[in-house]
């Protein structure tokens, strides 16, 4: 996985997205184990312990699962992770509405707009 920190931000939490929105995008699928934090924390260039903090929050989140064996692995329950990608998109949709809205457009010229974009996607397919 291609982690990307920015400096403005706490890195636990950008690492809680990062790997939110890796579940969501199937990058990790349901039941997958994941890479030891040691690894994890390397890959992103991050101290453990930073990596580990935001690991034990997505597994209070119910995105992972820790085993003392066999160390953590994403959920295997899948409408948590339906329920996720709902959430995060829901999220992308606002955001894209902020941003339209500061361009001047109100919610129905912005879907306007998303309709004309994508019948010219198909056409172009």
């Amino acid at each position: 996985m291609e982690w990307n920190i920015a400096p403005d931000r706490p890195v636990y939490l950008q690492l809680i997205e990062q790997m939110e929105r890796a579940v969501a995008a199937g990058v990790y699928q349901p039941g997958e184990r994941l890479p030891g934090v040691r690894e994890m924390a390397a890959g992103a260039a991050v101290n453990p312990n930073t990596m580990q903090r935001a690991l034990q929050e997505l597994e209070t989140r119910g995105l992972v699962n820790t085993q003392r064996t066999a160390g953590r692995s994403v959920t295997a329950d899948e409408a948590r992770i339906a329920q996720l990608r709902e959430q995060l998109a829901q999220g992308q949709i606002g955001q894209f509405l902020e941003n339209m809205a500061r361009l001047g457009f109100r919610p129905p010229q912005a879907l306007a707009l998303l309709q004309s974009w994508l019948a010219r996607e198909q056409e172009e397919t």
